[in-house]
């Protein structure tokens, strides 16, 4: 189903005014450093390299950017990833006659970076280091006033420890507490294809081709994966549900009301495909039955003015979204963030997923964006950021 419609401004966001403690713990909230997590349902989906991706767009914008720690797995795409970016020295350390790199706690404090990539975030350090766990590692670095970047599988969430042994067969000892992730700025999806993964499986960019056979047919089956990337998600979805419950508790606003409904918004240029799959597996699993898969239309956009290739592209991402099926709307507005607002405002969205590529995610947390105002004005939705390749 196609829409065309034209929206006018948006109306005024209304609440009450927040209590004086409320107020400080906002003031708090923004001036305190800032945590990013990427979670991924296996080993090779892409979170390492969407870090290094990070740092060089931070780095590109003047943000002092550092690495603490990182795993480069053997992949050479990835290790060519870190090019000039800084690296702080591991620190050594034996343990059982065999030396060991752990990340440099005290060089990176020391060094103090606006922001410090910390891969493996599950990790267990070396007998020796300040900290038994690396997260614990990260809570100290947010504690000094520094950034950080991290990433992790879905499996080593503590409170999905059990579900994850029941459906693959295998027990991952090395957890992180639910309540770290409390304290994340941002969780962010890292996701392929099930296909895509098990291929990069056997082309011997995951693990050691003596251990291909053993992962394609245990903990890389194609029911698996499925699992894994729905727990992913939803572990997406449960934090900006928490984040909004915080903000509207912050704001003494009232709860967010239901049916819940989902918004995917196109641009004018790019492959939509990865949002829309995202939107079609949040509809799946609460069973929603509105939504929208919305384009706005601006006046250099119009038919006979659009690029050519842009319209070529939009109309694939149309056809697709249809076939996933979602109502896809056309706003014409010469403002895409206030028809965006207007629509969502009077369709009582509840989800609305954007996609960002590293560069300007980053602006989202440093310099303010659509999102951001979607987060101030639409209050009763969550905004989902879903990470692509290019602008």
């Amino acid at each position: 189903m196609f829409v065309d419609t034209e929206p006018s401004a948006p109306p005024n966001g209304t609440g009450k005014r927040p209590e004086p403690e409320a107020l400080l713990k906002m003031i708090r909230r923004a001036e305190r450093a800032k945590l990013r997590v990427y979670i991924g349902a296996a080993a090779g989906v892409g979170k390492t390299f969407q870090l290094l991706e990070d740092a060089h767009a931070l780095k590109k914008d003047g943000i002092d950017v550092v690495i603490g720690a990182v795993e480069t797995h053997g992949r050479a795409e990835t290790a060519e990833q870190i090019r000039d970016l800084e690296i702080v020295p591991p620190l050594k350390l034996e343990y059982r006659g065999t030396e060991f790199d752990e990340m440099d706690l005290k060089a990176v404090i020391r060094r103090k970076p606006t922001v410090v990539v910390v891969d493996e975030l599950a990790h267990t350090n070396i007998p020796g280091a300040k900290n038994a766990k690396r997260y614990e590692d990260v809570l100290e670095l947010l504690e000094n006033g520094i950034s950080v970047i991290t990433a992790v599988n879905i499996q080593h969430i503590e409170s999905l420890n059990d579900i994850v042994a029941r459906t693959t067969g295998v027990s991952v000892r090395e957890t992180v507490p639910d309540t770290f992730f409390k304290r994340a700025d941002e969780i962010i999806d890292v996701d392929v294809s099930i296909d895509t993964l098990r291929t990069r499986l056997r082309q011997g960019k995951i693990y050691a081709p003596e251990k291909i056979e053993q992962a394609l047919n245990n903990f890389f089956r194609k029911g698996n994966l499925a699992t894994l990337r729905e727990l992913a998600l939803r572990q997406v979805a449960l934090h900006q549900s928490v984040q909004d419950h915080e903000y509207r508790e912050m704001e003494g606003l009232e709860p967010a009301t239901i049916p819940e409904k989902v918004m995917v918004c196109m641009a004018s240029r790019g492959s939509a495909k990865k949002l829309l799959r995202t939107g079609a597996r949040i509809v799946g699993r609460h069973a929603y039955r509105d939504w929208f898969a919305v384009y706005v239309e601006t006046p250099d956009e119009e038919p006979g003015r659009i690029d050519p290739n842009a319209h070529a592209t939009l109309q694939e991402n149309i056809r697709f979204a249809e076939t996933l099926g979602a109502t896809v709307v056309k706003l014409k507005s010469s403002n895409v963030v206030d028809a965006l607002l207007k629509f969502a405002s009077e369709n009582e969205i509840t989800h609305v997923i954007f996609g960002q590529s590293a560069r300007s995610r980053w602006r989202i947390i440093w310099k303010g964006s659509v999102i951001n105002r979607f987060l101030r004005e639409v209050k009763d939705a969550a905004v989902h950021v879903i990470p692509i390749d290019k602008d």
